[in-house]
């Protein structure tokens, strides 16, 4: 794993400075401690830092073809480099290691801009053509590697994380507001957005084209949802472990010692039962677990260890893990508030001590509706198909209305909440089940400056864009399409990335190999999700390798007790900057001091809307944003 960065003075021509892009490399080091390299001549310059993982000695970056025309920078891995290696040679390509970073030279040479499409893996990748002057940047399919870049009058610049961009001179730091809503709603800034309103994200499965002609995005992939309905349960079983035994696999090739995150849950413990069985060794596992028992899968994941005779190590996250905010943010680039950023950086920290690779579990629960939330959409969209749109919102609308609001109680006795969800349309109902902060909150959070100059803006209809873009599509895979689009990449991954990539530690995901994905996609959603079960096909496929204490316990996430610590060990830390912060005009502060009160008083449970104050005011002090 690396990280990567450039200039291209495209409009200017005026020669990059080798300096500036040390220094933009310079905040990567964390990405790539290993070994540094630089390709600066005229209007280019390209930088790397590399955390060394395979061909440890040929892996050097920059990289050339043999006529040193073609140029690359690449962050991640290409699991499928042998058999490309092997296909350019027999097309007459020369190669002088048996790197990946090589393969991406020569295919690009070979397929040009269509050679993303023959990658399998992860990767965030920077190539340079001196030939036609173009720059070409490319990400995954999924979006398991970060990239970002600045287009202004005359350069572009490009970097794994924000925080190398804006190094760079002039870089204004202007919030942008629409990506501030977002936020606020979802607890991330989905791409192609950025907290910053110069900066974009990369998408994934595309890649951006930058010539002197101008800037142009192009999607190379997407994820086709195309249900088969005819193959027998047993038959998707078993196609089901070869694919992930085929993923895992790839995911095994590594010169430094491999390991894995281990949870006790489904996946995670999926992936350790297929690593010991292709290894035949002990797999090296790291798990975390919290003084709160409610949250603690610890004995799951001691469960799984021992039955696959795994070395395993453990760390018990505490409230204290306070003192890590800061550094939390400054890793994260922007703001960030999915509060399972800390046990996941406290299981990178244990896992880099005996590895430097790590496979995850990730991925299970999108490609096979294991989220609870599933359950309760399917549930109410049936209840809500017996009634036509407009009867629904006369009985439901008021009814939502009158019954009182109960935030302690399970979701299934929250009737205001269930109310107001039957009065929406399906994805209306989908996209308040997930905002962390409901439109109405947001309406009185963020300040009526923010609201006049969003005008019409809703976050909303980014979701509405993905749920429709899928053709003749059941309602219910629309919603898994949606979230693999948005929460995964923009939350998910970016948690796993950030959090790993603070400790120097690369993180393999076996069930977001995109040909996995793919077959995943044939299978009738019926099957994912079966009655309240969700994963049911893939709990069938596993279960003659895991117990059923594992397969059919309840699903517990990956949260931490947040709204207990806000009450007693954070709320030091949590009013002093909260309240500390200066009126900058973005938040109602009135609103905020009431979310605080309620919050303390017991009346309502704020935890989530006051994390994601915290972490954005936390955000704001570190990057000095205002």
């Amino acid at each position: 794993m690396c990280g990567i960065c450039g200039i291209f003075n495209v409009w200017s021509g005026e020669p990059v400075h080798h300096a500036m892009i040390e220094r933009m490399a310079d905040t990567l080091v964390h990405r790539g401690p290993d070994d540094a390299g630089y390709y600066v001549t005229g209007p280019i310059g390209l930088g790397h830092r590399r955390l060394s993982i395979i061909d440890l000695e040929g892996g050097h970056q920059p990289m050339a073809n043999e006529d040193q025309s073609v140029w690359v920078v690449f962050n991640g891995e290409i699991y499928n480099f042998q058999s490309l290696h092997h296909d350019l040679v027999r097309k007459g390509h020369q190669f002088k290691t048996w790197s990946d970073t090589e393969v991406i030279v020569h295919a690009y040479e070979e397929y040009g801009e269509e050679c993303f499409q023959f990658f399998r893996g992860m990767f965030a990748i920077a190539l340079w053509d001196g030939s036609k002057k173009k720059l070409v940047l490319a990400r995954d399919r999924v979006g398991k590697k970060p990239l970002y870049y600045l287009v202004d009058k005359d350069q572009v610049a490009f970097a794994s994380e924000m925080k190398a961009i804006l190094t760079v001179p002039g870089v204004k730091k202007e919030i942008d507001l629409q990506a501030l809503s977002d936020y606020f709603s979802l607890l991330y800034v989905p791409a192609p957005k950025s907290i910053n309103k110069a900066i974009r994200k990369v998408q994934p499965g595309h890649f951006v084209r930058i010539t002197e002609k101008g800037v142009e995005e192009k999607e190379y992939w997407d994820l086709h949802f195309d249900p088969n309905p005819h193959r027998r349960e047993d038959e998707w079983e078993e196609r089901l472990m070869d694919a992930l035994k085929e993923a895992t696999q790839l995911r095994l090739i590594s010169d430094v010692p491999l390991g894995a995150f281990l949870s006790g849950g489904i996946d995670s413990s999926a992936v350790v039962g297929l690593m010991s069985l292709l290894t035949g060794k002990p797999v090296q596992t790291s798990s975390i677990g919290f003084v709160e028992e409610e949250f603690n899968e610890l004995e799951y994941a001691r469960e799984i260890a021992n039955r696959f005779k795994a070395d395993h190590h453990e760390v018990i996250v505490k409230p204290d893990a306070a003192h890590i905010l800061e550094k939390l943010v400054w890793f994260y680039d922007e703001p960030f508030a999915d509060s399972s950023a800390i046990p996941t950086y406290y299981v990178s920290q244990v896992a880099r001590e005996y590895v430097t690779v790590a496979l995850s579990g990730d991925g299970g629960d999108e490609n096979f509706a294991g989220y609870r939330r599933y359950a309760f959409d399917k549930r109410e969209e049936d209840l809500r198909s017996l009634l036509p749109p407009g009867l629904r919102k006369a009985v439901f609308g008021p009814l939502s209305v009158l019954y009182p609001k109960m935030d302690w109680a399970p979701r299934m006795f929250r009737g205001k909440a269930t109310f107001e969800s039957l009065a929406c349309s399906h994805l209306e109902a989908y996209f308040r089940s997930v905002s962390a902060v409901s439109p109405e909150l947001k309406s009185v959070l963020l300040s009526q400056d923010v609201l006049h100059q969003l005008g019409e803006y809703e976050t909303f209809e980014l979701f509405r864009s993905y749920y429709e873009k899928p053709v003749g599509l059941d309602s219910f895979s629309r919603i898994l399409y949606l979230d693999i689009k948005t929460y995964l990449p923009d939350d998910i991954l970016v948690k796993v990335d950030r959090a790993s990539m603070a400790h120097s530690l690369e993180v393999r995901a076996p069930l977001l190999d995109h040909e996995f994905m793919e077959l995943v996609a044939t299978i009738p959603f019926h099957l994912k999700l079966r009655g309240s079960t969700g994963k049911y096909i893939f709990k069938k496929a596993l279960g003659h390798m895991l117990p059923a204490s594992i397969l059919h316990r309840e699903k517990m996430g990956f949260g931490i007790p947040l709204a207990l610590w806000l009450r007693q060990d954070l709320k030091s830390l949590a009013g002093d900057v909260i309240f500390s912060s200066h009126d900058d005009g973005l938040l109602n502060k009135k609103t905020v001091e009431r979310f605080w009160r309620e919050h303390q008083s017991g009346l309502h449970d704020r935890s989530t809307v006051l994390w994601t104050i915290l972490m954005f005011r936390l955000w704001q002090q570190v990057y000095s944003y205002s």
